[in-house]
């Protein structure tokens, strides 16, 4: 049975405002991304990979919805899809607890209306999926070690279930141990809720880990996609081959 698309994206084109142009300049818009085209599966693990600034977390913010200066089709199956960002730290309010952390996406949720007893209930389910012990939710960030803080990053964007989550260099800021821990935590959520998950990451070695398609990028263009194992079995562009000689996985 085939399984359907759960995104797909046709010749997009981000813009950002320039804030650098000059005095009377017309260009007023700066050229991010060029005509992006990929589509992806329900349940799959697409990662997108490339050197810093080739245009992954644009991409990323975009399909969220935080960039909406665009052209082109960006088709989601769902809405509301959540995103993991790089440094948990400051992805968190230091002067809230786990447990308002946790609570607050439910409090604005817009489309149900969570009595404070389904709130709780959701929030320890929640610390469940994650992996870490109730008692934390009455400690603040700064309390927190730096995987437990990713991991309730991770928990906030799961707090509604969302069908589609995006992790936006999840590991990067971690220490090897644990970027392995929370990799794994990424693997077990995706196997147990069945969700989609676009991985960002510069990291060819992590990417092969955990995605079953693959997407590189250079300078805000698409230079390969294909299954992993065959992009990193038969790269057909040079740059990929670059990029996973500099990984140390061709020679």
């Amino acid at each position: 049975m085939e399984k359907s698309k759960v995104l797909k994206v046709e010749n997009l084109n981000v813009y950002y405002k320039n804030r650098k142009r000059k005095l009377f300049s017309k260009d007023a818009k700066k050229h991010i991304l060029f005509d992006v085209n990929f589509d992806m599966e329900e349940g799959e693990v697409l990662a997108i990979a490339g050197e810093s600034g080739c245009g992954k977390s644009t991409l990323a913010r975009a399909i969220v919805g935080i960039n909406r200066d665009y052209t082109g089709t960006l088709w989601q199956k769902y809405s509301g899809p959540q995103m993991v960002f790089q440094d948990p730290y400051s992805s968190l309010n230091p002067a809230k607890k786990v447990g308002w952390l946790l609570e607050e996406p439910l409090k604005v949720d817009k489309k149900h209306k969570w009595t404070k007893d389904e709130r709780k209930k959701r929030v320890e389910a929640i610390m469940g999926e994650i992996e870490l012990p109730l008692e934390m939710l009455d400690r603040y960030p700064s309390q927190l070690s730096g995987g437990q803080r990713q991991r309730v990053c991770i928990g906030i964007a799961l707090m509604r279930s969302p069908k589609l989550l995006i992790a936006d260099e999840p590991v990067s800021a971690l220490d090897v141990t644990i970027q392995s821990q929370i990799m794994e935590l990424l693997q077990n959520l995706h196997k147990r809720l069945g969700i989609s998950i676009i991985f960002i990451s510069h990291d060819l070695r992590v990417v092969y880990q955990i995605s079953d398609h693959v997407m590189i990028m250079k300078s805000g263009r698409v230079v390969e996609y294909g299954k992993t194992r065959d992009v990193y079995k038969n790269p057909k562009d040079d740059y990929t081959i670059q990029l996973l000689k500099a990984a140390g996985i061709r020679e």
